[in-house]
């Protein structure tokens, strides 16, 4: 756990601080057959805002400039008045329905986590968790944390900058990639459904203190 939270809920008169993380929940995250009309190279799906999109340029635009070569796909809201790369293809607001589909439609799917979070580190994002459902092949900005979660090389994708993002997609195999989303998949559903986080939740509430409480005071009769 990023040990500035804990110093600052302790700071603030906490006797113990439990991080609960995101997860996953199978019923709703999970592979589905491939969507020709989703089909592409790295897909991102985020809204634009302002503490995002100073790193979405770094990662995601930047590797685009860089690669014409592969097809990009762009989701979420805002970006619309953005002059978009050839190689980018911007698709609009993206359900919630949708998001198994392109998961399982791109050969690799980008998550880049707003400034904050990957400032403070030990902060997963519940796409990292939906791409895992997926058993998508993901890179992911690098935070600090993240080999907490999931393996670094053969479970995720770790990604300093753009030039990071374009040699996986240079050398990284289609079937590679496949292996690399297989592998989060199987940790994800061993590691980080939501079922064992409830469960962390009732084992830290079983074992918190209770303090005792003083005897009511009973006034005797005359």
């Amino acid at each position: 756990m990023a040990a500035i939270l804990f110093e600052q809920y302790t700071a603030l008169g906490a006797q113990n601080c439990f991080p609960i993380y995101n997860a996953l929940d199978p019923d709703t995250h999970h592979p589905v057959p491939p969507d020709q009309k989703f089909k592409c190279d790295l897909a991102f799906v985020g809204n634009r805002l302002p503490d995002r999109e100073a790193r979405v340029e770094q990662f995601f635009f930047a590797a685009a400039e860089r690669a014409p070569e592969f097809s990009f796909l762009l989701g979420g809201e805002g970006w619309g008045s953005r002059s978009l790369p050839n190689n980018v293809r911007w698709i609009g607001h993206v359900g919630t329905d949708l998001h198994n589909v392109i998961n399982c439609s791109a050969r690799m799917v980008l998550n880049i986590n707003r400034e904050s979070m990957a400032r403070t580190g030990f902060s997963p994002p519940t796409r990292v968790f939906e791409a895992a459902g997926a058993a998508a092949c993901l890179i992911t900005d690098a935070w600090t944390g993240v080999e907490q979660f999931f393996e670094p090389g053969p479970e995720i994708l770790v990604a300093h900058g753009a030039d990071d993002i374009v040699s996986y997609l240079r050398e990284i195999s289609p079937a590679d990639a496949h292996g690399i989303g297989s592998a989060m998949h199987r940790r994800a559903l061993r590691d980080h459904v939501y079922e064992s986080r409830a469960k962390l939740v009732d084992k830290i509430l079983e074992s918190a203190p209770t303090k005792k409480r003083s005897a009511p005071l009973v006034e005797s009769a005359a």
